[in-house]
């Protein structure tokens, strides 16, 4: 599986960005699409992910301001994020796991929160 992610960039405090994701290769079954991301010194982290049934998973500081979102038949995820703060401010990874447990990852894509 091949993850090619789209979007970040730089964006003032309470501002928004849009992050797509899609996936090419050998895709079946049920699997997780979603993000995780990692700040300057910290660990890597979830962000958001989606099932393909769309059951949902949000980290704490994100509810309210991120959705997330999938096309099945695109295989595509995407994440809206609004009212971003400094502490956003992370490279974003596509993340993809599949009924066995698998996981890729994008590339990484940088998104900063900043005035």
């Amino acid at each position: 599986v091949q993850l090619q992610a789209y979007g970040g960039g730089l964006v003032q405090p309470g501002g928004s960005l849009r992050l797509s994701c899609a996936a090419s290769g050998f895709i079946s079954g049920s699997n997780v699409m979603g993000w995780h991301r990692q700040a300057p010194g910290k660990q890597r982290e979830l962000v958001a992910v989606i099932g393909r049934e769309g059951i949902t998973e949000y980290t704490d500081s994100v509810k309210g301001r991120f959705i997330i979102s999938r096309d099945n038949a695109k295989n595509t995820v995407s994440l809206q994020m609004d009212s971003l703060n400094p502490e956003d401010t992370a490279i974003y990874y596509c993340y993809f796991r599949t009924y066995r447990g698998v996981v890729y990852w994008g590339q990484g894509t940088l998104v900063t929160v900043s005035s």
